[in-house]
């Protein structure tokens, strides 16, 4: 857990919270900080499995899948392909296109081009390529004046992404199965604030949407997962413009390693199905492998 991604605090807390409920599964847990000795101190331990709690680079993008498998330490979560896929936005689209499903249209720019004026019409979003949980987030609205002006820690290559109107929906797979579907109500952009703090946002669960609505939700989350080829949880995340009906779902990303906080969507839709957060956390335990 912790590592040196943007995300560091986040996986922090979800590697607690993780590692207390395996405690209460009668698990025996070391807590590991992942630092530049991350291997030597993997090696010290010698663990039975290794359970991923990294959040962003390094840990989500395939980095610490490779070592683990170098390793041959058995890991939760998805391996080295599917990681690095999903974690490349762009890539990830292209992936999902390729298999059918609906993504928005969305280029990869330099971010001096963005600065200096619109790359597509507003109103659009632009968002780093490879980072997760609404990290440098900018949208553009039609009448804005003139482009965003980007933060120096945004990355020098950034993507520009078509902005859908709509609600925010999100599903769960766990193994070859999708759970349900959660709809996020917040009172603006579902942002890093309104992930993780305690009444950032309101969960609707099941989402109170039209059946069709709904069935398509779990479909395309567990083909994103297969299509990418990943293991274990992965949570998909979709906005639905509901006056296009089926043609205003479009399917913004699959997350490889959700968050495992309390306020966090996964253990609540694995709850909702009546399975403790212990339950699933032993349950990602006893799914880990190499070869992943």
């Amino acid at each position: 857990m912790g590592g040196p991604s943007a995300e560091r605090e986040v996986s922090l807390s979800s590697g607690r919270e993780c590692a207390a409920a395996l405690v209460g599964e009668g698990i025996e847990v070391v807590e590991l900080d992942a630092g530049p000795d991350l291997c030597a101190r993997l090696q010290d331990i010698k663990p039975d499995v290794v359970f991923n709690a990294l959040h962003g680079r390094w840990g989500e993008d395939g980095c610490v899948q490779g070592l683990l498998e170098w390793l041959r330490m058995p890991y939760t979560h998805s391996g080295v392909l599917a990681s690095a896929l999903a974690m490349d936005k762009q890539r990830s689209k292209e992936v999902f296109r390729a298999a059918g499903l609906p993504v928005a249209d969305s280029v990869i720019v330099p971010k001096s081009d963005v600065m200096a004026g619109h790359v597509m019409p507003a109103p659009y979003v632009v968002k780093p390529n490879n980072e997760g949980s609404s990290v440098g987030i900018y949208l553009v609205f039609e009448g804005s004046n003139g482009p965003p002006q980007l933060s120096d820690d945004m990355p020098e290559q950034v993507m520009v992404e078509q902005y859908v109107a709509g609600r925010e929906l999100t599903v769960t797979v766990m193994g070859d199965r999708a759970l349900t579907v959660t709809e996020i109500l917040t009172d603006g952009w579902y942002d890093y604030d309104a992930k993780y703090k305690p009444g950032g946002s309101h969960h609707v669960l099941p989402a109170d949407i039209p059946p069709r609505i709904f069935d398509l939700c779990m479909d395309y989350a567990l083909r994103a997962h297969q299509v990418l080829g990943c293991r274990g949880v992965s949570r998909t995340d979709y906005r639905w413009d509901e006056t296009r009906g089926e043609e205003g779902l479009f399917l913004l990303e699959t997350n490889t390693q959700p968050g495992m906080t309390p306020t966090s969507l996964v253990p609540e839709q694995a709850a909702h199905l009546g399975m403790t957060f212990g339950q699933l956390c032993a349950w990602m335990v006893e799914d880990a492998s190499c070869d992943r």
